[in-house]
């Protein structure tokens, strides 16, 4: 793994920062009642590894978009993605106990809690979207309908189901792409059209982020699939051998480990390839790709 570019590496820590400081304003306040809802919502957006709005500004550098129109994209796709994640920790789904590395939501709090907080993230990240001044309302509404198609039954919340209907049974290779291309990649890829929507880009420039989206988006997944198989849960911030307890299809128990690593290596290179044209430049997410690519959680 070649880093392409250190640039961007050095500016992460000033963009999380900032994103910490626009979801601070643009969540609820903890004492605000119902104050106990509130607190709970901003426990589920504390941590993790930002990526989905790594993405939104990585890709809104590139396209030189002025940082204070990614804003509200980077805090609504994490809103989503928090959602997600105390959604999918729940009883009824993978019932887990630990995420982030603390307690989950439903056990910090109590599992009512738990769905009314996913209920509150996922609508207060249309609000971020449609109340952003700096954005033009065409961005505005363009924006809304990427995200709303990413993180619905099409997209996100679709994989879901088709991942619960798929436990204790083998599905083919190109039924598992599928189902992961709309539960974890749908949102990845939502995360840099929304930073195309930001800059009004051009057909070929919207294009070529997509493709790469699919790229990180897949591989991406490839990896979860291959650190739930070989990392701890101490390492992970999650319970480990999750799928393999679910007899969940996954890509090792398909391509074996070294066959998910190759495909995951192929796909981060394929990605790094199709934004090298871009006209802003490619250094920020060729080296976003070079961090999830080394990511060990």
């Amino acid at each position: 793994m070649t880093l392409q570019s250190t640039d961007f590496g050095t500016r992460v820590p000033a963009y999380l920062d900032r994103l910490a400081q626009a979801l601070d304003r643009r969540l609820p306040p903890a004492t605000e009642d119902p104050a106990r809802l509130h607190e709970a919502m901003r426990y589920a957006c504390d941590g993790g590894k930002r990526l989905r709005a790594l993405l939104v500004y990585a890709a809104g550098e590139a396209l030189a978009v002025p940082v204070d129109k990614l804003d509200a994209p980077a805090c609504a796709v994490e809103l989503i993605h928090a959602y997600s994640l105390v959604h999918d920790d729940l009883p009824a789904m993978d019932d887990d106990d630990l995420r982030r590395g603390r307690p989950t939501v439903h056990k910090a709090y109590d599992e009512a809690i738990g769905i009314l907080v996913g209920d509150g993230l996922q609508t207060q990240a249309f609000s971020v979207l449609a109340d952003e001044p700096s954005l033009g309302a065409a961005q505005r509404l363009r924006m809304v309908s990427i995200l709303a198609r990413a993180s619905g039954s099409l997209g996100m919340v679709g994989g879901q189901a088709v991942d619960i209907a798929s436990e204790g049974r083998r599905i083919s290779l190109e039924e598992l792409q599928s189902l992961h291309a709309r539960k974890t990649g749908a949102l990845i890829l939502a995360s840099l059209q929304m930073a195309a929507a930001a800059a009004d880009a051009a057909p070929a420039t919207e294009q070529a982020l997509e493709t790469y989206g699919r790229h990180i988006g897949l591989a991406f997944q490839i990896q979860d699939d291959v650190l739930d198989e070989t990392a701890s849960t101490e390492t992970l911030g999650k319970t480990a051998g999750k799928d393999l307890a679910q007899h969940k299809s996954t890509y090792p128990s398909l391509l074996g480990l070294d066959g998910a690593r190759e495909r995951a290596t192929r796909l981060f290179e394929e990605a790094r390839t199709v934004v090298g044209a871009l006209p802003g430049g490619a250094a920020p997410l060729c080296w976003l790709a070079d961090f999830i690519e080394g990511r060990k959680n």
